[in-house]
């Protein structure tokens, strides 16, 4: 991920400049010891820990939002971490200035007596989607759709290549959430509504982090959030998730346990409560489960000032900040009142309510990870996988992705696959010419935005470029201009981007008004109607189907809206199955399989082309 200068030249360096951080001696041998990645990883990292400074302990626990530091900042407070959250990003925002930007801040580490690298933490969730020009890859919705666990690796792959291209080392991914409530504003970054889906496809921890740590473009992954957060009651983001402890065991444990055994090496708390008691406290779920029962042996990060809401009002307290560090959590991600928690937990551990042990504990969870990246060794950008982002072969693999995500749902006379030849095809829908629109939240911006945020092919594009030059496509957004001439009408419709919280539907989750209107106006044409729904969950559609001719559940397939065509014209037959069962009312909800009610469409349910 990072290149490096000689070991010879690293170990001259720091006998040179590193100095002891506990007034211990300077000679050569113990400054230099964990510096020698030809020691144990332990070794190293106990010989590094032995000759550091309260500060120092504290600092790598501390992680604040990079707009909120500077690089003077970093290096006083021996700052151990940074992220940008989404939307935080250099300008302009490219690769190039991301990967300066970077390198800016790992000096500015370097420059502390111990030279401690920086570990740096980005929400890469669909490809590296801060970046304007990234591989934005489909949704965890629509991959889970696939049952391809392998394709899944190769995306973590690809994206920690793209990632790595711009220095950043950790990734806040993959999110291992079992989505049980429709209403909820991340239902599309969870792979499916069942456990076993999610924990297949943590195969995307393998692809993140490689073979083993410290490979080739290998980046810290993230398993979150940390646990129940896809159960609440209502849907509701940051809600309370009531379930007893086997039925939370049963239903969202395992994904965790499947990234356990990949070898994650960390993992955020939800903000979500479990039966009342916020989960950023919870010495059991923490210390007792996570650490003690599935020996999870990397670190624990808290969730965007997460630890602020143990007691319900805002901004933290000292009772706060001890029970989070004394419940398990290792790293606090702290945006921008990063120096009074570095003066609390300090008073904190000085008063003897947050044990030393505790301190030292979290340091190893982080010190080990940040030797087993090669940090200390290779610090800096590898500038050589600048080329990587938003690649051609990058984008090959998101529109196989997006191919395979594909769930066709109804397909009345077989009306798809449509004509390569010399077929006449009317285009419609707000969502059929916006990269934006189909990319969903998360990307480039938090929640996300219309419009053309970052180069990628719509899904119009797609079409236009798959008919081919016999064929004819036209295109209004809105459905005028249609006759009878056309052998088909494809409606591009669905939902606009949202992210978290914003996300969340807690009344009506039909098509809006917009889109209602654009469908009607083709149907009254005559054609043949195909609905393709852009969204991050399933839709209450069940009173407008009928009128459909064929219903393709698209979901947030990211840049690469070509992969859709494909499957409209048979380039590829349809594979994909649904991840989630599809609601015959928005008064089910929650609905999953198994639970008795009698949905539109069934959990795993998906139709293929006879020809």
């Amino acid at each position: 991920m990072h290149r490096s200068p000689p070991r010879s030249l690293v170990l001259g360096l720091m006998a040179a400049l590193v100095l002891s951080g506990t007034g211990g001696s300077a000679t050569a041998e113990p400054t230099i010891s964990y510096l020698d990645d030809r020691r144990p990883v332990h070794d190293r990292v106990e010989r590094l820990l032995a000759r550091m400074s309260l500060d120092e302990k504290i600092g790598q626990m501390t992680q604040p939002e990079r707009q909120n530091v500077t690089s003077e900042d970093i290096t006083r407070y021996r700052l151990g971490s940074l992220l940008s959250g989404g939307g935080s990003v250099p300008t302009p925002n490219t690769p190039e200035s991301w990967a300066d930007m970077y390198d800016g801040f790992q000096r500015a580490a370097l420059a502390a007596p111990l030279r401690i690298p920086l570990i740096y933490g980005v929400d890469a969730v669909h490809g590296h989607n801060n970046v304007v020009g990234a591989t934005i890859f489909p949704h965890n919705i629509g991959l889970g759709a696939t049952r391809d666990p392998e394709l899944v690796r190769r995306i973590g792959a690809a994206t920690a290549e793209e990632v790595s291209g711009t220095g950043v080392d950790w990734n806040f991914a993959p999110c291992l959430c079992v989505a049980r409530n429709d209403r909820w504003g991340r239902t599309y970054e969870s792979f499916g509504e069942i456990p076993e889906l999610p924990s297949q496809m943590s195969t995307v921890v393998t692809g993140l982090q490689g073979r083993r740590l410290g490979g080739p473009a290998s980046v810290l992954a993230t398993a979150k959030h940390y646990v129940g957060d896809g159960g609440t009651t209502g849907g509701k983001d940051q809600g309370d998730t009531q379930l007893s402890e086997a039925e939370l065991r049963k239903i969202h444990l395992p994904p965790f346990q499947a990234a356990i055994r990949r070898g994650a090496g960390s993992v955020m708390i939800t903000y979500s409560s479990w039966n009342g008691v916020k989960v950023h406290g919870h010495d059991h779920l923490i210390n007792g489960v996570l650490k003690r029962e599935l020996g999870f042996s990397g670190f624990v990060i808290s969730d965007y000032n997460g630890i602020d809401q143990i007691d319900g009002q805002p901004g933290f307290t000292p009772a706060e900040v001890r029970t989070a560090i004394n419940a398990g959590i290792d790293m606090v991600m702290v945006p921008s009142e990063w120096r009074r928690f570095i003066e609390t937990l300090k008073a904190e551990v000085e008063a003897g309510r947050v044990p030393m042990a505790r301190i030292d504990d979290a340091n190893r969870r982080i010190l080990t990870k940040k030797v087993e990246l090669g940090l200390f060794e290779r610090p800096l950008t590898d500038r050589r996988y600048l080329r990587t982002v938003g690649s051609a072969q990058h984008r090959a693999l998101a529109r196989e992705a997006v191919a395979e995500s594909q769930v066709l749902l109804k397909n009345q006379r077989n009306v798809l696959p449509l004509d390569r030849g010399n077929g006449k095809i009317f285009v419609a829908g707000k969502n059929a010419d916006d990269i934006g629109n189909q990319s969903g939240g998360w990307t480039i911006t938090w929640q996300g935005s219309s419009g053309p945020i970052t180069p990628g092919t719509t899904i119009l594009e797609g079409i236009e470029q798959t008919a081919g030059k016999s064929g004819t496509v036209t295109y209004s957004r809105d459905g005028s201009g249609i006759d009878g001439s056309y052998e088909a009408a494809v409606a591009v419709v669905g939902e606009t981007p949202y992210a978290e919280f914003f996300g969340d539907r807690p009344g009506a989750m039909g098509l809006d008004a917009e889109d209602l209107a654009t469908i009607e106006r083709l149907r009254a044409s005559g054609v043949p109607v195909i609905v393709v729904l852009v969204s991050g969950r399933p839709l209450d559609i069940s009173a407008e189907l009928p009128k459909w001719n064929a219903l393709l559940a698209s979901w947030l397939p990211g840049t690469e809206g070509r992969g859709v065509a494909d499957v409209l014209f048979g380039i590829r037959k349809p594979t994909g199955k649904l991840p989630v069962t599809w609601m015959n009312s928005v008064s089910q909800q929650p609905i999953n399989r198994g639970d008795g009610q009698d949905p539109l469409f069934p959990f795993g349910y998906g139709l293929t082309y006879r020809r």
